[in-house]
């Protein structure tokens, strides 16, 4: 997979091994930290465990000052509706003092990339809506609203 250019020098795009899944769960373990920093996430280990394969890539971003600084990682889905089967982003996250940099963009046209390698006609996302930063980000992208997670807490 070639490697989109970054708006900056110093930056480059890896893809994840094997050996990086403790890496990609620190990833997963910040994004959630930060969207709700007393929630419990010891869960994530096993959500890695269970969905990173050959068919899941993750790529790093590396920084001349960090070994990865971004992280991006995909996946695939069927539309419950079309039974067409689309590419997923299962995680994006950019370390807070690389944000703004266009480094998330170009992440985002990796996964288009990705997407177009492998025929699928459609990228899918699932965003926090915490999250109005990353909102913004894919608004601009053109991505619109396709369905709404609502959640009801039950009482015992």
């Amino acid at each position: 997979m070639r490697a989109p250019a970054f708006d900056q020098p110093g930056f480059q795009l890896r893809l994840g091994r094997l050996a990086d899944q403790a890496l990609l769960l620190t990833f997963m373990q910040k994004t959630y930290r930060e969207a709700y920093p007393q929630c419990q996430i010891e869960h994530l280990a096993e959500t890695v465990s269970q969905y990173w394969s050959k068919d899941s890539p993750v790529w790093f971003v590396a920084s001349v000052e960090a070994p990865a600084i971004a992280c991006l990682w995909l996946g695939r889905a069927i539309d419950q509706v079309t039974g067409e089967h689309y590419t997923h982003v299962l995680l994006l996250y950019v370390m807070p003092a690389y944000r703004r940099q266009g480094i998330g963009t170009a992440l985002m046209r990796q996964a288009e990339a990705w997407a177009k390698e492998r025929r699928d006609r459609k990228l899918g996302l699932q965003v926090f809506e915490t999250s109005q930063p990353a909102q913004a980000l894919y608004t601009h992208l053109g991505y619109t609203t396709h369905a709404r997670t609502l959640i009801k807490p039950l009482q015992s």
